[in-house]
């Protein structure tokens, strides 16, 4: 089994690398877009694709393929984090949860009520200053190396998982098509089933992702975001391994002196040593955690081929104030929810919550840190340009609050790094 900490590490690094690539994508879609090509751009990514099955249709467009298929590819990794880190990690506990689930709770609800300040009348955006970018915010802390607490590096997983939640549970119940009731039954009935395989102990990843895939399919079907069905499948997938590590241990041990026992002079493997790789071999699938070695396989296709292509394919956007002006209430509900209210959220509500003793700070973290990392808790990027999809439909509107996402992610993330370099300094 890998140690919690090995895999909280393995994660930060390949996030910290997925932000500049994500950064990458980004630069070079707005180029894109902006150049000689950039009708070809938008025909491309608005491309429609189809297919039937049964009596359902499937038409979208190639975004939003990706935005509904791949993401949830990308959602099923968020919910297994967020499984991983509420049984094991640093959600686990009482004590170790309740610092950043206080602190994730004011960093979403602080912008999303700036946001409806700003547009009372036209509260829907609500859920983009929401978000946080954590593959971006962690990205800027490897960057800084020494310079950063590693206390702040486990605080920001920890409060990005729950931030992720919280996305999870809007996306879920908020931003939402047409219901089509008739198909709850057959997502309920398939759900049931990959429940059932959870707890018959079957530890297999290939029936799980086979009825997930069922299960998106009928997600999308209802009307709901099919994005949610990654994190259902999520939440079902096993942790505990099927053999006890002592018993892989003692069985390895005894194939490994087989396998020795019968060396010969035959430039090739006999029967024998065969069999005892193949012992070995069917023993380590059942050693391994099956929601770690999904998330493990995940990580690397979430972190540099979908949230890169998502990125490419969302953040092209013609540079053109005049939509900024058009919607200037939204775009400005948008970077006040993420440059304001994330840092006053989530250092408020730690703090008040500290003073009336319901929770305790780390004492490795510094009330300057808590708020260094609330300005990069601002960084909302690839999750709001999500959102943003899901929120509106007029293409100006989309485009001018993309370009307010970038504007207040950049600031955020300045104030973010200064910050974190004086509080080191203080230090």
């Amino acid at each position: 089994m890998m140690h919690p900490l090995i895999t909280l590490e393995k994660f930060i690094n390949k996030e910290a690398l997925s932000g500049v690539l994500l950064f990458i994508a980004t630069v070079a879609a707005v180029i894109v877009a902006n150049s000689s090509l950039g009708q070809a751009y938008y025909d491309l990514w608005h491309m429609p694709l189809g297919m039937n099955i049964g009596n359902i249709e499937m038409s979208m467009t190639l975004t939003y393929w990706i935005d509904d298929a791949l993401m949830a590819l990308f959602f099923l990794m968020v919910g297994l984090e967020i499984k991983r880190e509420m049984l094991i990690g640093e959600l686990s506990s009482v004590s170790k949860a309740s610092f950043p689930i206080v602190a994730a709770i004011g960093g979403m609800v602080i912008p999303a009520l700036v946001y409806v300040a700003f547009n009372p009348n036209n509260p829907l955006g609500f859920g983009i200053p929401m978000a946080t970018d954590i593959a971006f915010a962690l990205g800027i802390l490897m960057l800084l190396g020494t310079r950063v607490n590693p206390a702040l590096k486990l605080f920001l997983v920890a409060l990005a998982v729950v931030d992720d939640l919280g996305a999870v549970l809007v996306v879920a119940t908020v931003y939402t098509s047409d219901i089509q009731s008739q198909y709850f039954v057959h997502a309920g009935i398939i759900y049931g089933i990959i429940w059932l395989l959870n707890i018959k102990g079957v530890t297999k990843l290939l029936p799980y992702l086979i009825l997930g895939i069922a299960l998106w399919i009928y997600i999308h079907a209802i009307g709901i975001h099919a994005t949610i069905a990654g994190v259902l499948l999520a939440f079902a997938i096993p942790i505990r391994s099927f053999m006890d590590e002592r018993k892989f241990i003692k069985d390895t041990k005894r194939d490994v002196k087989d396998f020795e026992k019968h060396i010969d002079e035959i430039p090739i493997l006999n029967h024998h040593q065969i069999d005892s790789l193949e012992n070995i071999a069917h023993n380590y699938d059942k050693v391994q955690n099956p929601l770690v070695r999904l998330e493990h396989n995940l990580h690397g296709l979430s972190a540099f081929i979908i949230m890169p292509l998502f990125a490419f394919s969302n953040a092209g956007v013609i540079i053109d104030f005049s939509t900024v002006n058009a919607n200037l209430m939204i775009v400005l509900g948008v970077v006040a929810g993420l440059v304001i209210g994330k840092p006053i959220g989530i250092l408020g509500f730690t703090y008040l919550a500290t003073k009336l003793k319901i929770i305790k700070k780390p004492e490795n973290i510094s009330w300057n840190e808590v708020l260094a990392v609330g300005f990069l808790g601002g960084i909302g990027f690839t999750m709001s340009i999500f959102i943003t999809h899901l929120a509106f439909l007029d293409e100006d509107i989309i485009a001018a609050v993309k370009l307010g996402v970038f504007a207040a992610s950049f600031v955020a993330a300045v104030i973010g790094v200064f910050l974190i370099l004086n509080a080191k300094k203080a230090a």
